[in-house]
């Protein structure tokens, strides 16, 4: 009947099931949120523990972030070498819930009625580049493994500063970007649109909230620069107190990720009426 979404992408199908209007969201369609009523099976990545779970992993990670960046603007007993480890730790979660939530996408269904295959080996990252949802969950995933590079290397530092910018401000900028990249993608598949404004949602509110961590982690990279020489207090603080920002907003969009597990819907299994 109708189809939306921000060109060239679909994000929303209005269609006729069993003589009525049905109104499907691809977001709410990959994560399993909406049901079909003829199956009996669900598939292990559309259940509702699957994405609680995934919004826990992506909580632990983000207080990570935000515990070792507050650690590194305030004096205390913790060594660099020991906030290097928390902040590695962190994207290690992050990189674990990116994989998830990119398997959920590469395993849905077409949004148009298709139902999830079970019965063959499910994808572990897919290839779907006209899938709004996929391109967000990939480009997360590999954002996440950016930031592994990014907080492994700063374990144990490189002493000249043009290798610290290749080996860890490099990796944690391209992180940062391919997150931007994610968050924005993620919040048109739910706006539907280039942009939107529904704060009474609950989709939209995660969405959000991801978006400005994405933001304000963009910025932390842009101040984690290494420059030759001496750089001012200043810079270091203000990167950290950016992080810790960022990571709010991902911890936020964690726990309303675990608010939205819960919250299903049942849509009839039928083919697509008439448009």
């Amino acid at each position: 009947m109708d189809a939306r979404g921000p060109w060239p992408f679909i994000t929303m199908r209005r269609v006729l099931r069993d003589g009525r209007e049905v109104v499907l969201r691809a977001r709410q369609h990959r994560k399993g949120l909406q049901r079909h009523a003829s199956r009996d099976e669900i598939p292990f990545w559309h259940r509702p523990a699957y994405n609680w779970w995934n919004g826990v992993l992506f909580a632990v990670g983000s207080l990570h972030f935000i515990f070792a960046s507050l650690l590194s603007i305030t004096p205390g007993p913790i060594t660099t070498l020991e906030l290097a480890l928390v902040f590695f730790a962190g994207s290690i979660f992050f990189t674990i819930a990116g994989f998830m939530q990119n398997l959920q996408a590469a395993n849905a269904g077409q949004m148009g009625g298709e139902l999830p295959d079970t019965s063959v080996r499910p994808r572990l990252i897919g290839w779907k580049p006209s899938d709004i949802g996929w391109l967000s969950t990939i480009t997360q995933f590999v954002g996440t493994v950016m930031f592994n590079f990014n907080t492994l290397d700063a374990i144990d530092p490189p002493s000249k500063w043009y290798l610290a910018e290749l080996t860890i401000w490099l990796p944690g900028l391209i992180g940062s970007v391919l997150f931007l990249i994610s968050g924005y993608l993620a919040f048109m598949e739910t706006s539907h649109g280039y942009w939107s404004w529904k704060p009474a949602d609950l989709d939209w509110q995660i969405v959000t909230s991801n978006l400005l961590g994405c933001i304000l982690f963009m910025g932390a990279s842009i101040f984690a620069y290494v420059p030759r020489g001496p750089e001012p207090g200043w810079i270091v603080v203000s990167a950290n107190l950016l992080l810790c920002l960022g990571a709010s907003g991902f911890l936020l969009g964690a726990l309303l990720m675990m608010k939205e597990s819960r919250q299903t819907s049942t849509v009839p299994s039928c083919p697509l009426g008439p448009s």
